[in-house]
């Protein structure tokens, strides 16, 4: 059991399964992550928003593992659009880091879609305290805004992603810009009680929620699945033991 990588523009790889820790916050948070870094999880995803990213810091260093064995993403809420800077380095101490692999804009600011912002993002990467930049929340025209004032596009863009959202167009806008279209939500937004789900799933001997997370793998989307129980943490991750057909990728899409 392993984890596929997506390489980012800058040629930083990501893992293609995080773990999503939104609405998990203190000890809770703390041994949902411990958890999913025991069973194989080398993608954490937070955010300031989030108030556990001191949690998440805790969980990595008792880990044991190498820092640079886990890829860590936070967010930047909108409305800390103007103070970056001091953002950052409260994340980096809460964390317990010093860089981070990836961090998004959470939502476009008011102000030009958050161009002043990604002009800050873009300085505080090139000073090396993180290692790739992106966005969240953003739809193609202001990834175009941001490109068309910097010169540069987010490497990412985080936005809801399920069978129930799929878009093949927007799918495809993102990768002629190259940039990586990664889901959150996937279960949040799936009826996981579907028909064609639950008969897939007993099809391939495993859960319609492992169904939804192959699927986006199979379309080469990453994805972050978030849960604080155990056994779904790990059947979350579980899913390089199956494939989907096309027929079956086909009956999923028209969800």
């Amino acid at each position: 059991m392993g984890n596929e990588n997506v390489t980012l523009a800058g040629g930083v790889t990501m893992p293609m399964v995080g773990f999503g820790t939104w609405q998990i916050r203190g000890e809770p948070a703390y041994q949902a992550v411990s958890y999913a870094l025991a069973v194989g999880y080398r993608h954490l995803d937070t955010a300031t928003m989030y108030g556990n990213e001191a949690e998440v810091g805790r969980a990595v260093r008792d880990s044991g593992l190498p820092r640079e064995d886990v890829f860590l993403t936070t967010k930047l809420q909108p409305s800390d659009a103007g103070r970056e800077r001091r953002v950052l380095d409260a994340s980096l101490r809460a964390l317990g880091t010093d860089y981070l692999d990836l961090w998004l804009i959470h939502a476009p600011p008011i102000e030009q879609d958050g161009v002043p912002t990604w002009r800050e993002f873009l300085a505080l990467r090139d000073e090396g305290l993180v290692r790739s930049i992106g966005v969240s929340n953003y739809d193609v025209d202001q990834l175009d805004l941001l490109a068309t004032a910097t010169g540069e596009l987010p490497a990412v863009n985080q936005v809801p992603w399920s069978p129930a959202r799929h878009d093949p167009y927007v799918l495809d806008e993102h990768r002629e810009r190259a940039v990586v279209l990664e889901g959150y939500s996937p279960l949040k937004g799936t009826r996981l009680s579907d028909p064609v789900l639950r008969e897939i799933s007993e099809r391939r001997g495993v859960t319609p929620a492992q169904v939804v997370l192959r699927w986006h793998l199979e379309h080469g989307i990453p994805v972050i699945p978030k849960s604080a129980t155990p056994e779904r943490i790990a059947s979350n991750f579980d899913l390089w033991g199956f494939e989907l057909s096309d027929e079956e990728l086909s009956r999923i899409d028209a969800l």
